[in-house]
């Protein structure tokens, strides 16, 4: 029984490992449009002061007639075009020329106001309504986004000096945004200054992100590079993002509007990227789980300047789950805390929650993992009511900025369980050997 038990648990990890490799064969070559028109036929004027909202609107509606015939591009031609938010189509490929720079709009006017998705219940920043972002598709199939390395700004100074100044009136808008798709690339551009998140992809199919840059001021609060947010087969890869708090967010939903959405992410693969977090993590899981996170890869990452390296953020009220997440391949440098695993992280939406919706986290392993000048090599803190569980560690080597010292205290762990091999730093007693005892915290 044991040998038979062993063999199935390999065949288990042999299927998930093909089918997330499969991920990241989406979308590498786009579909070719048969029908292509430049956004100067609609009028647009690229010098950075002539609003061109209408012009964007006006070219998609126009480029949903050949959704039927194979679909269309929308070329955007170098030079400088101002826009509020408009929505993409169906079968169509938003093409950036390189010097081609789409600015956003500092004019909140120029940005619709939306209800909040369904799984949040309100807006990230404030109670209510939220503002459209930059660029959106709702419902769309067969959407691309891409260029010879144009840009999308975000110029989200402004919103950032709203938010700090608590002066928004409505929660900020994200640069990109895709809901409720399928089928959808994002590649080969440069995005900068996004108000919030920079690509957010939620109750998405199939999304494909590769050969992106995405950049934000270290200062900027509370600024999101990739959230891929209950979305399943995702694929994110050879990419650079760095961000004011998390570089690549994983997400899906909140307290019990993300219970009650019930979609997880999931099928998750990220590799071949370089991450900068300045305030957050470079990958984080949550805090927002609610419906769920689960068979994610990530292979090949280099972090640098972070505040945490690997996060998994929950909280008492979340429900949901974290679990089956490998991690490997993973080069560290001047990063804060190598790993985080926080149970008491994050904010309600509202005074509905369950508080008796216990989040499980399970199922993490790290491995082959090397850092250079970490402070902390890993604060892991699960609850009393919910302990994570199964966590394993090996192949683990972090060269410690404190190392040696009397004040040498590289691990700190309460109500976590799991296992380890070959970590430096010697990680905590409740990492030693599986066991039913969770211990006291490592002081």
């Amino acid at each position: 029984m044991p040998v038979a038990l062993v063999l199935l648990l390999a065949l288990i990890s042999l299927i998930r490992s093909h089918g997330a490799g499969n991920v990241c064969d989406l979308g590498r070559r786009p579909n070719s449009r048969p029908h292509s028109v430049s956004i100067l036929e609609f009028g647009a004027v690229g010098d950075g002061k002539t609003l061109n909202t209408v012009a964007f609107q006006n070219a998609v509606f126009y480029l949903k007639s050949f959704a039927d015939k194979g679909g269309a591009q929308l070329y955007v031609p170098p030079g400088r075009w101002l826009t509020g938010s408009f929505n993409l189509t169906s079968h169509l490929t938003l093409f950036l020329e390189r010097d081609a720079v789409i600015l956003a709009s500092q004019d909140p006017s120029h940005w619709q106001v939306v209800d909040p998705l369904p799984s949040y219940g309100r807006g990230i920043d404030l109670p209510g309504r939220r503002h459209m972002s930059l660029i959106n598709g709702y419902e769309l199939r067969d959407v691309v986004v891409t260029g010879d390395n144009g840009t999308i700004d975000g110029q989200g100074l402004f919103w950032w000096d709203r938010f700090n100044s608590h002066s928004l009136k409505y929660s900020r808008p994200h640069l990109v945004e895709f809901v409720s798709s399928e089928n959808v690339i994002v590649s080969n551009l440069t995005f900068l200054n996004a108000p919030a998140y920079t690509i957010h992809t939620v109750y998405c199919s199939h999304v494909y992100i590769h050969r992106v840059t995405a950049n934000t001021s270290p200062e900027s609060p509370y600024t999101i590079g990739i959230v891929p947010d209950s979305s399943d087969n995702v694929c994110i890869q050879d990419s650079n993002i760095n961000m004011g708090y998390d570089a690549i967010s994983l997400k899906s939903g909140w307290d019990q509007y993300g219970i009650s959405y019930a979609r997880a992410t999931a099928n998750v693969q990220i590799r071949d990227v370089h991450l900068r977090a300045a305030s957050g993590s470079s990958i984080s899981f949550g805090s927002e789980m609610s419906g769920g996170i689960s068979d994610v890869v990530v292979r090949g990452a280099y972090m640098h300047d972070s505040l945490s390296g690997i996060a998994f953020r929950t909280t008492k009220g979340r429900g949901g789950y974290i679990k089956e997440i490998d991690v490997s391949n993973i080069h560290m440098v001047n990063v804060g805390t190598a790993f985080l695993a926080n149970g008491s992280f994050g904010t309600h939406p509202d005074s509905g929650f369950d508080e008796n919706a216990f989040p499980l986290v399970s199922h993490i392993r790290l491995h082959g993992i090397v850092g250079e000048n970490i402070t902390i090599a890993g604060e892991l803190f699960g609850t009393e009511e919910s302990p994570f569980t199964s966590v394993v560690l090996s192949d683990i080597s972090l060269s410690m900025t404190n190392s040696g010292s009397p004040d040498d205290d590289s691990w700190r762990c309460l109500y976590v369980e799991g296992s380890s091999q070959s970590v430096v730093p010697e990680p905590c007693s409740e990492l030693e050997s599986y066991g039913n005892s969770y211990g006291r915290a490592v002081a």
